[in-house]
């Protein structure tokens, strides 16, 4: 299989759950699995962890498993008939203390703050902004609006304020219950829906540590931007974050189509710059939900993903729901090879101007530098935390970077990073050991063969996180 940098995330669901099927799927190229709360109860997700799992075993290879929390239900309530048609320039009231189904002119709501959270003159857009509304006035628990742009609405579709501003708080009663599950299958990434700033993730955080706790295990977390609020947010919100999701659905209904773009090269470039990793994610293959293969349109976002620098590009209803759900995975990989045979690699600009306080961090630039310049056929990184593979991964170098760890939870989150190859080796022994293990270990496989010149890092004492001190340069013999 021709190598890949940039990982591909794919949504696990009724299409994709069949245990054959997956483990073909993690054979294509799906390196993270995504698990998304918004459907289906507890027990749901705790069997298709261990389906994962299982699948991951068979197929050889460690993969990562995301647990994607629903986060706040801003919908509205439910209809007579599942649903109704709004005409453009009709009236319509959201009311808050409905509690019949609705109708034509009128319907209850799940999220009950939006009374206070609009005014008049402020815009909502309904079912993913396919229909608009104008708010006239708000008379106690009731929106009264004239509809913009109409269409059919059913049965809890969202609703998003334009320009963003609705109060709803990231975590939800059901997120708090979702993460204490995800934690008891020890969920490798957690990703927070709607986060609007550092605090959200920061408590996000802290419920999964206090979950997880007694597996001894602390997730990574992954915000997904998806609010307009988080955009002025964004570098706090990376800072508290170890990831960011570019989750263009419901960002482009907030700040608008032509703006996203944009936006996602910014924060492409933001989290590299921040040692973060970065998903970008929604409608990437969307037609291939019917079709067995994507339009040219789509082929140009993954790979223009792929050139902005995301670590991983992600599938959403393609594997959930679709009927190609292999074929996705397929396609998408083979996207992301051309993509990436297209690149630039600018290592020395990366690098003048540049000043690197910790030794681990040092260690890790030197050893792309050299590698760079020398032409090693890889890079390799003996660590216990990830850091020095992460740290690695923020650059783009056509070398592999192959990360050897002891611990299969680190294994398991590099497999998000960028260029980054995670094995499972023991690291414990003394130096000369390790390192000579290392070269069998790439040997074993095929990476390498005798006269290969190899860059390797480590650090000692062995086997303590950040201790990364060393860099050699090696021949394979």
């Amino acid at each position: 299989m021709t190598r890949r940098a940039t990982k591909i995330v794919a949504t696990l669901g009724p299409a994709s759950s069949d245990p054959a099927l997956l483990e073909q799927m993690i054979r294509a190229g799906v390196n993270v699995v995504r698990l998304n709360f918004s459907h289906g109860k507890a027990q749901d997700h705790i069997d298709r962890a261990r389906l994962v799992r299982e699948a991951a075993q068979r197929a050889g290879r460690e993969v990562a498993i995301m647990a994607d929390l629903q986060g706040p239900k801003i919908r509205v309530g439910k209809f007579t008939d599942g649903k109704v048609v709004l005409e453009t320039g009709q009236k319509f009231i959201l009311d808050a203390t409905r509690t019949e189904p609705g109708d034509a002119s009128a319907v209850g709501l799940d999220y009950k703050e939006l009374p206070r959270d609009v005014k008049a003159g402020d815009v909502l857009l309904l079912n993913d902004g396919l229909i608009t509304m104008k708010v006239e006035a708000v008379k106690g628990e009731a929106v009264h609006a004239v509809v913009t742009m109409g269409g059919e609405l059913s049965n809890n579709k969202g609703i998003n304020k334009k320009g963003g501003g609705l109060t709803a708080p990231a975590l939800t009663a059901k997120d708090m219950e979702d993460i204490k599950t995800a934690m008891s299958f020890q969920a490798d990434y957690v990703a927070v829906s709607f986060p609007q700033n550092a605090t959200d993730m920061e408590m996000a955080r802290q419920l999964c540590n206090v979950a997880a706790a007694e597996y001894n295990h602390k997730p990574h977390m992954i915000a997904k931007i998806e609010r307009a609020e988080a955009i002025p947010k964004l570098e706090e919100i990376l800072r508290a974050s170890d990831s960011i999701m570019v989750a263009r659905g419901d960002l482009a209904i907030e700040v608008g189509n032509a703006a996203v773009p944009a936006l996602q090269k910014r924060m492409i470039r933001m989290a590299h710059e921040m040692d973060k990793t970065v998903i970008t994610a929604t409608h990437m293959m969307e037609s291939m939900i019917n079709n067995p293969m994507p339009t040219r349109a789509e082929v140009s976002d993954v790979a223009n993903a792929v050139l902005d620098g995301s670590d991983a590009v992600m599938t959403s209803a393609e594997t959930a729901a679709g009927k190609f759900p292999l074929e996705t995975v397929v396609e998408m990989a083979s996207v992301c090879v051309a993509a990436e045979g297209a690149e630039d690699v600018a290592l020395d600009a990366d690098f003048s101007g540049k000043t690197f306080s910790r030794i681990d961090q040092s260690i890790a630039m030197g050893a792309l530098f050299t590698a760079h310049h020398l032409g090693a056929k890889a890079i390799v990184a003996l660590t216990e935390s990830g850091s020095t593979a992460l740290w690695m991964s923020r650059h783009r170098v056509h070398i592999p970077i192959y990360a050897l760890t002891s611990k299969v939870a680190t294994q398991r989150k590099m497999a998000l990073y960028r260029n980054v190859t995670p094995l499972l080796m023991d690291t414990s022994a003394d130096r000369d050991t390790a390192l000579h293990d290392a070269e069998q270990h790439l040997k074993a496989r095929g990476i390498m063969q005798a006269g290969d010149i190899y860059v390797i890092t480590c650090g000692e004492p062995m086997g303590s996180p950040g201790g990364t001190n060393m860099l050699k340069i090696c021949r394979v013999s």
